[in-house]
């Protein structure tokens, strides 16, 4: 269908090997698997959550932060499994029946960073996946907490994403 991102906001269950192969072959067309780290309060690194927790290059997980850039309370985390954090408290979302409500979870952070990876790529129509993979972590802004939490240490900060600012 020609998708170069996806979006993969939703989680549970164990490995699956059926799911891995998926997302190899997304990865053998060339799609970013963009994927929401958990809402366990886990670390990730000891205990995977999937999708996020599959080790394909492909793959980039969220975690879920707040409005003071603080990881929210119940997102998962990992300095080697979680790339970086996007806001996930609180957000505007479209539900059923033409509603609005306000929601948190790392499924509200993994759209804020699949978005920005399309607006990247759509801005950069020759970077692969693992370029703007790279690009998006290498670009984050720095955060304290983050910093223990995940693997690029910040925030998403698409400005600096588009503009190759590395702080």
């Amino acid at each position: 269908m020609g998708v170069h991102i996806m979006s993969n906001s939703w989680g549970g269950g164990g490995f699956s090997q059926a799911l891995a192969d998926a997302i190899t072959e997304a990865k053998q067309a060339g799609i970013l698997f963009v994927a929401a780290a958990g809402n366990e309060s886990n670390n990730n690194d000891a205990r995977p959550t999937y999708p996020a927790g599959y080790t394909m290059d492909n793959v980039l997980s969220v975690a879920a932060i707040d409005n003071k850039d603080m990881t929210a309370s119940w997102s998962n985390y990992g300095q080697r499994t979680v790339h970086l954090g996007a806001p996930g408290v609180n957000i505007m979302s479209s539900t059923p029946g033409n509603r609005y409500e306000s929601l948190s979870g790392t499924s509200m952070a993994c759209p804020h960073v699949a978005g920005a990876a399309a607006l990247l790529w759509s801005a950069n129509r020759q970077m692969n996946y693992a370029e703007i993979k790279q690009r998006l972590t290498s670009t984050v802004e720095p955060t304290r907490i983050l910093m223990r939490k995940t693997i690029s240490g910040g925030r998403l900060n698409i400005y600096n994403a588009l503009m190759n600012r590395i702080p």
